[in-house]
């Protein structure tokens, strides 16, 4: 019997640590092969709205699936599917409510790209942006460096320090608020970007030697969170090769501005990890990794929470039909 799990019971089933383990594990399978596809979107105009959805197999975690979700509508909302299915048998595993698992997982893929990609010994962090993605990036990066300041910047003096505040009571760095893009990033060993932000949050010439940056709020052609100077410093990593030229905008902007060419793209995040590509070659070297979201994480998170939760007893038993049975009549 394949589980419901609904957000309520997802809550807490899991450590940020526990999401990075099974994030990294997930695209170690995709560096050495594990099928993945970008995502695909499609469009309404009236009212206006979108359907989105891409899919990954892991055969070594014996799960595959995808995610779906749909936004705006009139509703000013977004409702995630998740579908799980048995990678050998394609039996149907779980279909998770996945809202509340969204900062965690994408979290996690940032926490797996800082341990690529950073220096070992970073310990300054430069965050933009404070909303849920941010909690949920700075959560996980703390569990795979030991960070000691935390700065961060979001235009809304009351919303970065609330944040601040929040995270400084929860995570053991110092976690304190700064009044500029500039004076998150000064002297950042790392710096995520987490923003609905069109254009740069920083200025390129104030990130520093040795940086390592991540950047995961936008996966749009024409919007972007860093800019070309950024992208043309960096080793620069995607989650995906094929989607860096489909929807991610710092990578396209750089190109059309001719900061870059067609090959600065180094690896996939996957083969960094497998160890198939070298990530960090040089400490003063400037990374980047780019997260525009994949399944790879999405299956990875998903089988992980759905483990745990038949050991918890957690979940409402549901049944599908298989086509053989279903389609007797």
């Amino acid at each position: 019997m394949a589980l419901f799990l609904g957000s309520d019971e997802l809550a807490g089933l899991a450590t940020p640590a526990e999401y990075v383990d099974a994030v990294r594990e997930g695209y170690r399978q995709r560096g050495e092969g594990a099928p993945a596809r970008p995502r695909t979107r499609i469009t309404s105009g009236d009212p206006p709205g979108m359907l989105t959805g891409y899919t990954a197999m892991l055969p070594e975690t014996g799960a595959m699936g995808g995610y779906m979700y749909a936004a705006g509508f009139g509703a000013a909302d977004a409702h995630f599917v998740l579908p799980l299915f048995d990678a050998e048998s394609g039996e149907p595993l779980a279909v998770l409510d996945g809202a509340y698992m969204n900062p965690f997982k994408t979290g996690a893929t940032g926490a797996v790209g800082i341990d690529a990609l950073a220096r070992e010994d970073a310990t300054d962090l430069g965050l933009v942006g404070s909303g849920s993605q941010a909690r949920g990036q700075l959560r996980a990066a703390v569990t795979v460096r030991e960070f000691e300041t935390v700065r961060v910047f979001s235009p809304t003096r009351e919303n970065r320090e609330a944040f601040a505040t929040e995270m400084d009571a929860e995570l053991a760095p110092d976690v304190r608020a700064v009044d500029s893009g500039a004076a998150a990033v000064g002297d950042a060993d790392v710096v995520i970007t987490a923003t609905t932000a069109s254009e740069p949050v920083f200025d390129g010439a104030d990130l520093p030697d040795g940086a390592h940056v991540t950047v995961m709020g936008q996966y749009d052609p024409e919007k972007r969170e860093v800019d070309g100077d950024t992208v043309a410093r960096s080793t620069y990593v995607p989650d995906l090769r094929e989607r860096a030229p489909r929807d991610a905008g710092a990578y396209i902007l750089a190109r059309e501005e001719g900061a870059i060419g067609e090959d600065h793209i180094h690896a996939e995040l996957g083969e960094v990890v497998a160890g198939i590509e070298p990530g960090r070659t040089d400490p003063e070297a400037v990374t980047l990794f780019d997260s525009g979201g994949t399944a790879i994480e999405t299956v990875a998170a998903a089988h992980m929470l759905s483990e745990k939760a038949r050991e918890e007893g957690l979940g409402t038993e549901i049944e599908f039909s298989p086509a053989s049975q279903a389609f007797e009549g």
